[in-house]
């Protein structure tokens, strides 16, 4: 250990505390606390609230001998530094027992009580994936840590400006208790971003429920809001018109095949909200819904969408063709649609020239992504209309499948097209195309 008073000290010694904080932000617990014993100056630099104010703790779902040390680490984090915290992220990866599901829940108590007690900063919370529907989840520690989590957000409600808590598959009852915990004692909630993406257990018709009107009712400057459709409903964007017009800009809607979303929307619904949030933009995340009859359903003209993926996630139905929403569905946003995304198996129908008619009338659409059978062609045909600026892509990403194994011809034509439209592509273009066997 260096003497302060030595006058013979390296120039380490005379770094400026704002050089040396910095240097101690690139740095993991471990080193931190090793650099921490070199002298008094760098042992208050580990004690300097902006190295802590932002922590992801993640607990490793699958069997290891790290599981002590890693439960053990994250309660002395937040007893040591919780009270600098601004942005927590917890991660729990897999869990594959009850007894781990246990160590979480004992150690997440802890962890959220002093953090309760300690913190009057944290705007920002993150909690993603727990998936609390699944076995590993005894009916115990599921309710104990539900109760825990609506406790700390009883406390910190009126600091939290942004939660995530996507993935956690809880009940209707169990879902609307935590979101209301947010607005405890003001009865109502400032809170600018939430991500309720798959909150609630699958097949649960949400958009139904009174209580979840009443919950989504208390919330007043809203941002953004990602949630999934099985939440949407004309009571819904009316509470939304009233409450968070004035602020929102961004809803980012998920559709999945297995909830429920044959509940009728109407256009005006859409149009009155749209109306009074100028700012609206609307993003829709589609997964296995690839009907014409569903998505025509859903996706009503007065939206005001920006982007729409579309996935099959490998799926491959003969009933359904992907012809009439490229034809008749997608191009009613032509003026508006921004970021496109395909990743369909059809294998049973050719889209180059729809896709390619589709593309060319979207005048904003800046960003591509293809996963589906097309001809090689159809990368010309587009990369040529890019160079007579028909288009304004800035980012192609495309991934063509194909039936047969070998692809090494038309790997050769990519590359002479690349060729071709080197000097656009390096200079102008986000560009990523590759061949892909579905065999």
């Amino acid at each position: 250990m260096e003497d302060d008073s030595d006058p013979e000290q390296s120039c380490w010694a005379g770094l400026p505390d704002v050089c040396l904080r910095h240097v101690f932000h690139w740095l993991d617990d471990r080193d931190r606390s090793r650099a921490a014993l070199v002298c008094k100056k760098w042992s208050r630099a580990m004690y300097s609230g902006s190295l802590w104010r932002t922590r992801t703790i993640t607990f490793n779902g699958r069997p290891s001998r790290a599981h002590t040390f890693e439960f053990e680490t994250a309660l002395w984090y937040v007893k040591k530094f919780g009270k600098y915290l601004e942005h927590l992220e917890i991660k729990l990866l897999n869990p594959y027992n009850a007894v781990l599901t246990r160590k979480f829940q004992v150690t997440m108590r802890g962890l959220l009580s002093h953090l309760g007690k300690c913190n009057s900063r944290l705007v920002s919370l993150s909690i993603q994936h727990l998936e609390l529907d699944r076995m590993v989840w005894k009916s115990m520690v599921r309710a104990q840590f539900i109760k825990n989590l609506g406790t700390f957000l009883k406390r910190m409600g009126k600091h939290l400006d942004y939660l995530n808590l996507k993935g956690a598959r809880v009940t209707l009852e169990e879902g609307c208790e935590l979101l209301n915990s947010l607005s405890y004692l003001r009865n109502k909630s400032f809170i600018s971003e939430v991500n309720i993406e798959d909150f609630f257990s699958l097949h649960l018709p949400i958009y139904s429920s009174t209580l979840f009107h009443q919950v989504v009712s208390k919330f007043q400057s809203l941002v953004i809001l990602t949630f999934n459709y099985n939440c949407i409903s004309d009571e819904l964007l009316d509470i939304l018109c009233k409450h968070s017009a004035h602020s929102l800009c961004t809803l980012n809607i998920k559709c999945h095949i297995h909830d429920p979303h044959g509940q009728v929307v109407w256009g005006m619904s859409w149009t009155n909200l749209a109306k009074r949030a100028p700012r609206l933009n609307v993003n829709f995340f589609f997964e296995r819904v690839m009907r014409h009859d569903h998505l025509a359903r859903i996706l009503l003209v007065e939206i005001p969408i920006r982007s729409i993926s579309l996935r099959s996630c490998y799926f491959s139905d003969p009933d359904w063709t992907m012809r009439p929403t490229l034809v008749n569905l997608l191009p009613a946003y032509r003026h508006v649609l921004q970021k496109l995304t395909l990743e369909v198996n059809n294998d049973h129908e050719l889209l180059d020239d729809e896709l390619l008619q589709l593309i060319l009338s979207c005048k904003r659409l800046f960003f591509l992504k293809v996963w589906a059978f097309l001809s090689v062609t159809f990368m010309e045909k587009l990369l040529q209309n890019r160079s007579e600026k028909k288009c304004i892509l800035t980012t192609i990403k495309v991934r063509i499948y194909t039936a047969r194994q070998e692809t090494s011809e038309e790997d050769r034509l990519l590359r002479d097209i690349y060729k071709k439209f080197k000097y656009l592509i390096d200079s102008e273009l986000n560009y990523f195309v590759i061949t892909y066997p579905m065999v």
